[in-house]
């Protein structure tokens, strides 16, 4: 008998147009853009049915956008496949998308978790500004060689691995002179090097103070054990003690995002039917990297 799991999409994922037509059919998923724009105070409705890009894009409105537009993708799947729904056994997202996950597993409550998700935001976001930085995808390239491209762009500037994604992608994360030098060094030694469009180094110590703001903004949250367990993008663990995970929430924005660890983990534990809830196919993409025979589908109206 197959294991589900669920696995929830981080920000890069976004695009003009996703959750319209969700939206237009399932009543539980309106519902959910009305209270977002309640907590929000602005449409977030119009922000993802009809851009403008550049503003869905920024750091501020493309994490609650990912994170209501994810959840009503789930309310698509309750209705239609309920029994999907409920054979879940376990989840886990991509860095934002943890947020998502914990949410499903009733970890935390809906309001609250877009509260977080937008504190998170605008935290990351003003990170970035006071230091100018960016990540850039090393591709075709094992950890190793990528670890040694770290130090050795080390000296033009300070970088980090942030983001172990599947053989072959990793993301490194920091200061801009030193993200293309280590381009320069991917592409030496036979990779590619694609720089992202992010607000900054992300998941680098570039990102203090957000994680002290974070820390203040989950302090205020009412934390629970979730009732299936969640995977941790920090330390690729599933953790029940709500102190535990709270802790982890803030060491993940300055932490590198253990991904393929993650599903490795899920693989070891007999999950054989994954389930990409959210905007895109990133995840169903790195799933095919990680292990190809594993189904992944996705739940969503890309």
């Amino acid at each position: 008998m197959s294991r589900i799991a669920f696995l929830f999409p981080g920000q890069g994922a976004q695009h003009v147009g996703m959750g319209k037509t969700i939206v237009e059919k399932y009543p539980a998923a309106l519902e959910l853009f009305n209270r977002a724009a309640e907590i929000l105070q602005y449409d977030l409705a119009k922000l993802c049915f009809e851009g403008p890009s550049e503003e869905l894009d920024s750091t501020v409105v493309s994490q609650p956008a990912l994170f209501v537009t994810s959840l009503a993708a789930l309310e698509m799947l309750r209705a239609d496949s309920p029994d999907k729904v409920l054979a879940c056994e376990m989840a886990a997202g991509l860095s934002l998308g943890e947020y998502t996950a914990l949410v499903f597993a009733g970890a935390m409550t809906f309001e609250d978790g877009l509260r977080v998700v937008q504190r998170r935001g605008e935290a990351m976001q003003a990170a970035a500004d006071a230091n100018p930085s960016g990540m850039v995808s090393v591709l075709l390239l094992d950890r190793e060689k990528v670890v040694e491209i770290c130090k050795a762009a080390s000296s033009a500037g300070k970088i980090w691995i942030a983001n172990y994604l599947c053989p072959g992608n990793i993301v490194l994360s920091g200061e801009n002179s030193a993200c293309e030098r280590a381009a320069e060094l991917a592409e030496q030694e036979g990779g590619r090097a694609i720089p992202l469009a992010v607000a900054g180094a992300f998941h680098t110590e570039i990102m203090k103070p957000a994680d002290s703001q974070l820390s203040e903004a989950l302090g205020g949250v009412g934390l629970k054990k979730p009732e299936i367990p969640v995977i941790s993008n920090v330390d690729a663990e599933i953790h029940e003690d709500p102190d535990e995970i709270r802790e982890l929430l803030i060491r993940q924005v300055i932490s590198p995002v253990l991904w393929e660890d993650s599903i490795r983990k899920m693989l070891d534990n007999g999950f054989d039917e994954f389930y990409e809830i959210g905007p895109g196919k990133v995840l169903k993409g790195l799933m095919k990297r990680i292990n190809r025979k594993i189904a992944c589908e996705t739940v969503n109206d890309s």
